[in-house]
């Protein structure tokens, strides 16, 4: 006797797992976005470079002044690479999602068979593509001009990237929902967001710089532990495990609460109809 399945049936096992064809045609679409418009790449490559010329050339006159710098050779030049994965990492991701805003195509997709979660998937592997763009030409850039090996940090990269693009992502995914609940009359918050992380993570300088009450909101915030991994293994040649641990620890609960945040927001906006209006 053959088992007949309805179609409903088949749908709804369809949709129960993550559909890796429909995360890849996402990721496709973005990719053909990037790719045909040559300011969209060269702007990816341009700003980390200049980033880091600027940085470098700083550090390589100051380091001509001060026994500290001499020492501590690389710190700036590094913290420069750790802040732009950083700060590219969560702008790739709400680029990705605010090209589907620009073009009013936001609703259409959450009208089709791509899940939510399958659209973040795509999201976070666009930020992965369009941070290597704008990076990998900067670490070159570093070992060129400045003879800094990024990649001879070794192990410990990995830890640092990770930790830095699970915080990427769950800003990324806080601020692309209130864009998503308030339309692109929000869409500043995917460029100025981060930047208000840029002095409590301590990125040029150590937690101990900072008062004592601010120490605490430092403490809270897992890219203060990279920051501070990377000084202790530039500095003192010591790989803090220890840092990366309560780093990974506080970006698991960050990412839960940006995927939350994410999914309140949107249903706010499927409830207000702002998903199909998508004005200012």
């Amino acid at each position: 006797m053959s088992l007949i399945i309805p179609a409903a049936a088949q749908q709804t096992q369809v949709r129960a797992g993550i559909a890796v064809h429909r995360i890849a045609a996402m990721i496709l679409r973005h990719w053909y976005l990037l790719t045909s418009s040559w300011p969209r790449t060269l702007e990816l490559i341009y700003w980390p470079a200049m980033q880091l010329v600027t940085w470098g050339f700083s550090q390589a006159y100051i380091s001509q002044n001060s026994g500290f710098f001499t020492q501590a050779g690389g710190t700036f030049i590094g913290a420069v690479i750790l802040w732009d994965i950083l700060f590219r990492g969560q702008l790739g991701f709400s680029m990705s999602f605010l090209e589907e805003m620009w073009s009013r195509n936001l609703g259409n997709l959450l009208m089709s068979p791509l899940k939510v979660s399958e659209f973040l998937i795509s999201l976070m592997a666009m930020s992965i593509i369009r941070l290597s763009i704008g990076v990998i030409p900067m670490t070159l850039l570093a070992i060129v001009f400045f003879g800094f090996n990024f990649y001879g940090l070794g192990l410990a990269l990995v830890a640092f990237f990770c930790n830095l693009i699970f915080t990427s992502w769950s800003v990324g995914m806080i601020s692309s929902g209130l864009v998503a609940r308030n339309g692109l009359g929000a869409e500043g918050l995917a460029w100025t967001l981060m930047f208000v992380l840029l002095p409590l993570t301590c990125v040029y300088y150590p937690v101990s710089v900072l008062p004592n009450w601010l120490q605490v909101v430092a403490w809270a915030l897992p890219p203060t532990y990279v920051f501070e991994g990377m000084r202790a293994l530039l500095i003192d040649h010591q790989f803090r495990a220890d840092l990366m641990l309560e780093a990974l620890a506080l970006n698991a609960v960050l990412f839960v609460a940006g995927a939350i945040a994410f999914l309140a927001l949107l249903a706010s906006a499927r409830k207000q109809g702002s998903l199909i209006q998508s004005n200012e």
